[in-house]
C-alpha cells in the first residue's frame, strides 16, 4: 500500500452524504475557505441515509418550537427547492396529508397541527370530505393537510453537490476510510485508506493507498458511524448511534392510484419514527414505508448482513436496554411487520383500506442512524460538539436530508468564526 500526504486543505469534511457536501457547498464562497477537501468511505457519495430515505421535502409541522430541528427544517426547504430549480434536479412541492383515524389519533393531530402553527408551517385541519378530495382512497376521520411537503432526488442533489465542489477546484475523494484522527499543533491530521481522487462524485479507480490529509479545521459528517468517528478524535459524544432498519413495499403500477401525493399516519410520541407511510416518487412509482427495527449491521439492508461489532456496541449500550425495556411492545410489533407481509398489509390498510397482499412488491431498506443517550432517550435535536479546530455532527435524523443546506450554512457559520 503506498503511503502520500495529500496537498494540505483549510477545512477538511469527512462524510460525502448530505450534510456534509452542503457544509462543503456553503463553504465555497466563505472569506479564507481557499482548499476543501471531501472525504468519503463509499465509492460515489450519498450512499447510505442520504440516498436510501423517503425521498421526502418536509415542511417542519412535526418539530420542537424552537429546536434547531423546527429552525432548519424550514429554512433547509426552502434551500433545497431553489437549489433542485435552478440545477434541474426532479422535484415537486406536492403536499401531503397527516390521516387520524382513531379519537385518540385525532386528539394528538390536533397537538400536531399547534406545533406546525406555532413553527409558522402551513397547514389546515380538514375533515373526512376534504381528506377524499386530497386523497380519494383515503380512510380517516380527521386530517391535516400541508401544502408545502413535497418530494425530491436526494441522489441527483448529491451528484450536483459534489460536481460544484469539485468544479471549483476543491477535492471530494470517495474509497476514503478515515482509520485515524489526531490533533497537531495547530492542525488537524486525518488519515485514510483511500483508492483514489474524485472528480466529480465518482471514484477514479487509483491505486490503493494510506493517505494523510491536514487542516486547521475538522468537520465530521459521518452519519452512521458519527459517534464512531468522535470517539475516534477523543472526544465523548455521551450517546450511542442505534442502527434502525426500515422496510419498504412498491406499489403494483395498477394500484398507484391509491396515492395521489403523500400519506401519513399520526405518529406515536414516544416513538420518534413517522410510522409507515405511502410516498410518491419522483419517477412516479408509490413507496409505502418503512417500519423500523434494530438493524443486524450499521449498514445491514438485507437480512444477509450481520456485524458482530455492531450489534455489541447496541446491545452492550446502557441506553439500548433501556429503551428495549420501555417499548418491547413497539418493538415486537415493528418486527412482526418485517416478517410478515400480511401484518404489513393491515398497518397499511389503516389508512388505505382497499390495499391488498397483491398490491405490494418487496422494494428496498434504509436505515436510520439514531442516537441515543445512556437512559435510553432517544436523542431527539441535531448534536454538534465542538473541541480544538472539530465540529462533530453527532445527530442528524430525519429531517437532516430536508434541512441538509441549511445545516450546511449554519455549519459553515461556526466554522468560519474560527478561520
Amino acid at each position: 500500500m503506498n503511503r502520500v500526504d495529500a496537498p494540505a486543505a483549510d477545512v477538511i469534511i469527512v462524510g460525502g452524504g448530505l450534510v456534509g457536501l452542503a457544509t462543503a457547498h456553503a463553504l465555497l464562497s466563505a472569506p479564507g475557505v481557499r482548499r476543501i477537501t471531501v472525504l468519503e468511505k463509499e465509492s460515489v457519495v450519498g450512499a447510505h441515509q442520504s440516498g436510501r430515505n423517503s425521498g421526502v421535502l418536509h415542511s417542519g409541522i412535526y418539530y420542537t418550537p424552537g429546536s434547531l430541528k423546527a429552525e432548519l427544517c424550514r429554512d433547509g426547504r426552502a434551500r433545497m427547492v431553489a437549489f433542485a430549480e435552478t440545477r434541474g434536479v426532479a422535484h415537486e412541492t406536492c403536499g401531503k396529508v397527516i390521516v387520524a383515524t382513531t379519537p385518540e389519533e385525532c386528539d394528538r393531530l390536533h397537538g400536531i397541527a399547534a406545533r406546525g402553527k406555532e413553527n409558522g408551517v402551513r397547514a389546515e385541519l380538514v375533515g373526512p370530505r376534504r381528506l377524499r378530495e386530497l386523497e380519494p382512497a383515503l380512510d380517516g376521520m380527521e386530517g391535516i393537510h400541508v401544502p408545502d411537503a413535497g418530494i425530491i432526488d436526494y441522489v441527483a442533489v448529491c451528484r450536483a453537490l459534489a460536481e460544484e465542489i469539485t468544479g471549483a477546484g476543491h477535492l471530494v475523494v470517495t474509497g476514503a476510510r478515515v482509520t485515524a484522527i489526531d490533533r497537531e499543533g495547530s492542525e488537524t491530521v486525518v488519515r485514510a485508506e483511500t483508492a483514489g481522487v474524485s472528480t466529480g462524485g465518482a471514484n477514479s479507480g487509483g491505486a490503493a493507498e494510506s493517505a494523510t490529509y491536514r487542516a486547521p479545521l475538522l468537520v465530521c459528517c459521518a452519519g452512521l458511524h458519527a459517534d464512531r468517528l468522535a470517539r475516534l478524535a477523543g472526544l465523548d459524544p455521551g450517546m450511542q448511534i442505534v442502527p434502525f432498519r426500515g422496510m419498504y413495499y412498491e406499489l403494483t403500477p395498477q394500484a398507484r392510484s391509491y396515492c395521489r401525493n403523500l400519506i401519513y399516519p399520526v405518529p406515536d410520541p414516544s416513538y420518534p419514527f413517522l410510522g409507515v407511510h405511502f410516498t410518491r416518487m419522483t419517477d412516479g412509482r408509490v413507496e409505502v414505508g418503512p417500519n423500523a427495527v434494530l438493524a443486524t449491521a450499521r449498514e445491514g439492508y438485507d437480512f444477509g448482513t450481520w456485524s458482530v461489532r455492531d450489534l455489541a456496541e447496541a446491545v452492550r449500550w446502557p441506553g439500548f436496554r433501556a429503551l428495549s425495556r420501555r417499548h418491547w411492545r413497539k418493538g415486537a410489533y415493528e418486527i412482526g411487520l418485517t416478517l410478515s407481509k400480511r401484518r404489513y398489509v393491515q398497518a397499511v390498510r389503516k389508512l388505505v383500506p382497499d390495499v391488498t397482499e397483491a398490491d405490494l412488491l418487496p422494494c428496498r431498506s434504509g436505515i436510520r442512524a439514531q442516537a441515543l443517550d445512556a437512559e435510553g432517550n432517544m436523542v431527539d435535536d441535531f448534536v454538534m460538539l465542538e473541541t480544538d479546530g472539530q465540529l462533530h455532527v453527532c445527530n442528524a435524523p430525519s429531517p437532516a436530508a430536508t434541512a441538509s443546506l441549511a445545516i450546511g450554512a449554519y455549519i459553515a457559520r461556526r466554522v468560519t468564526a474560527r478561520l
